[in-house]
């Protein structure tokens, strides 16, 4: 448990120093032409940012720019509230019919969550993703989607950079989401 910490720390200082310099510009992103090509076993997500990095044993393999929850200002307190959940979660679950193109499960919510929604009288709500453009979207419509928060509080991603992550992220794979 003490070196699982250790790694997640060190990921955590990586990161930060790392994006402090990072532009997720998408129509010019560094990453844009690397292609996956090895198993993603954790996941970055600086909300702030609007980045996602995604590690295979501790070394970062690339990076992505994101859309969040329309409100992402904040952690995920209950559903309904259109915000991106923060916190240490896994990918439990890999939907290749979604609404969403494809997706990846979060495993929010956590216990701390629950918790939380339940003492406020609220449901915590689930459901949340890690998806591409909405089905039936128009091709005119993706740079707004690339470029504005739209979800009800996942994490999106274009279509073929969650195809590109399907067939690459590893199940159980951590997802570590910060402010």
């Amino acid at each position: 448990m003490q070196s699982l910490k250790v790694f997640y720390l060190s990921i955590l200082l990586f990161s930060f120093t790392y994006i402090a310099s990072a532009q997720p510009d998408r129509t010019n992103y560094s990453d844009a032409g690397k292609l996956l090509n090895e198993p993603i076993d954790s996941i970055f997500v600086s909300k702030s940012k609007r980045i996602m990095m995604v590690y295979n044993k501790g070394r970062l393999v690339k990076y992505y720019p994101i859309s969040l929850g329309i409100e992402p200002v904040g952690r995920k307190m209950y559903e309904g509230d259109l915000k991106t959940p923060e916190g240490l979660y896994y990918i439990n679950d890999r939907n290749k019919y979604s609404s969403y193109h494809k997706n990846l499960g979060i495993s929010y919510p956590n216990q701390l969550d629950s918790f939380y929604a339940r003492i406020n009288g609220q449901s915590p709500g689930g459901e949340i993703k890690i998806h591409g453009f909405p089905n039936k979207h128009r091709k005119d419509q993706e740079q707004e989607l690339l470029s504005s928060d739209w979800t009800i509080g996942c994490i999106a991603v274009a279509d073929w950079e969650i195809d590109e992550l399907y067939n690459w992220v590893s199940m159980y794979c951590s997802i570590l989401i910060v402010p």
